[in-house]
């Protein structure tokens, strides 16, 4: 089994063979991956359940917190949508040189449309940047949750969690 990472107190990588830099610098940069920050310690698995590469999984039970295997995850965002708790996002360092892309659960209608400007914000709603709406995914699979993927300058691609509309 690859190495499994849990991020906990908002962005540090619990992990022996990988420090947070590394690891975003690294593995981020070669694609989409996963990003699972969930906290709550309850019985939930539709994360696990809807991932067809098995690369999320729980230490002892389903109320512990999942972990992702990093050598498994294709970031295909179906995690992403399935999470009823709305924490997991896909981060992507991978699209250019200078941005990158962020896919985020959204839930509110209308839906935006692709090229669509907005304001990406960190998780306490504080302004972080300009981006722009790349790519809005539907899916019957997906319970009624888009996936909204937002393209943002790279450096702020582990600190966006949501966006405005402009």
């Amino acid at each position: 089994m690859g190495e499994s990472i849990v991020f906990r107190d908002h962005m540090h990588c619990i992990n022996d063979k990988y420090s947070f830099d590394t690891f975003l610098e690294e593995r981020i940069s070669k694609g989409p991956l996963a990003i699972i920050e969930c906290f709550e310690e309850i019985p939930c698995d539709p994360c696990r359940n809807s991932c067809f590469k098995n690369a999320i999984s729980f230490d002892k039970s389903i109320t512990s917190i999942p972990k992702l295997d990093i050598e498994k995850c294709s970031g295909c965002g179906i995690c992403v949508a399935k999470c009823p708790g709305m924490a997991i996002f896909i981060a992507d360092g991978s699209y250019s040189d200078d941005e990158g892309l962020v896919s985020l659960p959204y839930e509110f209608l209308p839906l935006p449309n692709k090229g669509q400007a907005v304001k990406a914000t960190d998780r306490y709603g504080r302004v972080l940047c300009n981006g722009e709406i790349y790519k809005v995914k539907t899916s019957s699979n997906f319970d009624c949750t888009a996936v909204v993927t937002i393209k943002i300058p790279k450096e702020f691609i582990m600190e966006a969690r949501d966006f405005i509309l402009i």
